[in-house]
């Protein structure tokens, strides 16, 4: 039975392992450890009372999924075996093997796994948060609120149609660009959407990180018409008079504020590791977790590990780079515990489905440096134009992966490469 535990302050619990967050990666980690070592105690730290399969939130905003779908009470998805705390964690005492809990209570770890996710810095942008849910201003990255961005497409008739992408790096990088994509397929097969003027602004310099992919993606660019702005960041909205500053930047640095109106804005904050991680010696210069690239161990303190969106490293921010990555982490810890050397390697592996229209998908996946590591039959993922499999593969088969496969410890398709060992 799950242990909700609860402890008085001064109380110092002890666990063999300690993970930080309950999402999909502290989750997935946590089966991933038991598989191999059932006996081994383990403890999960996540305040959380529900958990999120949030890559379906690209889904309901484009009317393919039900909200329901996408979340379960966290007491169905806490694994069994291990002791539960629903608590928050305010800070890690690397230096005595202790992180700090929001009750001012400590437990003690033998090694710790770091996974508490990103956090969205919606106060990033001002007037944002103020104005999401009203007056067409709307976002898939927050809890809840794809629905509404369903209503605006469904409802927009004409006017403009805004979709903003932050400074990388955030969490599923093509998400921006689905909402929109979906969104212009709806208004195409509904005769509405030659009435209307859908902007992509990017606060990067190119489509999408991955050159192979491009193509593909600026075919649709072409089909829907979508003016697309680079080097553009939305910087502040102002939901009642339903405008949108941008600041453009050129190649010598120069910005410029310009204000644009709008029906719609699908707009998407900025990103940024915890409070506990970005203002500890946990983190790189970026303010992420700083971990080596190939075993996950973090850099400086070798009985810590990590995965998920918090990391450091230069994959891909995917519930896809999770996959790879938690049996990654559970077999170098495990080796660790027992003084082994670590011989499992993560090759940066992530996976981006982007949903060029309901019923067709461009299926990313690649690694480190952009390096293509494609794991379908080329008729599933062919890089060069969208198809109808990867998206039956997403909408299909993947949630279902994901509840009972991925979270149960189910390493399907996810075995480590071999990291070769110096001396």
């Amino acid at each position: 039975m799950i242990s909700n535990t609860t402890i008085a302050k001064g109380d110092v619990k002890a666990h063999t392992v300690v993970i930080v967050g309950g999402g999909a990666a502290g989750i997935s980690v946590a089966a991933s450890l038991h598989r191999r070592d059932p006996g081994i105690d383990l403890a999960i730290i996540e305040p959380a009372t529900r958990h999120h399969y949030q890559p379906g939130w690209t889904m309901v905003g484009g009317g393919v999924f039900r909200p329901e779908v996408t979340s379960k009470p966290m007491a169905e998805v806490m694994p069994q075996f291990v002791s539960w705390y629903q608590k928050a964690v305010t800070a890690v005492d690397q230096d005595n093997n202790q992180v700090v809990l929001d009750d001012g209570s400590a437990i003690s770890y033998e090694s710790l796994v770091l996974a508490p996710g990103l956090e969205l810095n919606w106060g990033g942008i001002e007037g944002l948060e103020a104005a999401l849910g009203n007056n067409g201003v709307t976002s898939n990255y927050r809890e809840g609120m794809a629905s509404y961005t369903w209503d605006m497409v469904q409802n927009l008739k004409q006017g403009r149609a805004l979709f903003s992408q932050p400074p990388m790096p955030i969490k599923c990088a093509g998400a921006p660009q689905k909402a929109m994509y979906l969104s212009a397929d709806y208004w195409l097969k509904h005769g509405v959407l030659g009435n209307l003027d859908v902007q992509f602004h990017n606060a990067g310099a190119v489509l999408f990180g991955v050159p192979a992919y491009v193509p593909a993606l600026e075919a649709y660019i072409e089909k829907y018409g979508i003016d697309v702005n680079f080097q553009s960041t939305l910087v502040a909205v102002n939901g009642p008079a339903k405008t949108a500053v941008f600041r453009s930047t050129d190649g010598d640095g120069n910005s410029q504020d310009r204000e644009v109106n709008f029906e719609m804005l699908h707009a998407v904050p900025p990103q940024r590791a915890p409070q506990f991680i970005r203002e500890s010696a946990l983190a790189n210069e970026g303010g992420w977790l700083d971990l080596e690239d190939d075993t996950l161990r973090h850099k400086t303190f070798p009985n810590i590990f990590g995965l998920g969106d918090v990391s450091g490293t230069g994959n891909a921010k995917t519930a896809a780079a999770v996959r790879k990555q938690a049996p990654v982490v559970a077999e170098n810890l495990i080796a660790s515990l027992r003084n082994e050397p670590l011989r499992a390697a993560y090759l940066g592996y992530g996976s981006c489905p982007l949903t060029v229209e309901n019923g067709k998908i461009v299926l990313a996946e690649f690694g480190y440096g952009g390096v293509l590591q494609p794991s379908f039959p080329k008729w599933i993922n062919d890089g060069t134009k969208a198809t109808r499999a990867a998206w039956y593969l997403k909408a299909k088969q993947l949630p279902t992966l994901y509840w009972h496969g991925m979270l149960k410890g189910h390493e399907w398709m996810a075995k480590p490469a071999v990291r070769s060992i110096k001396g």
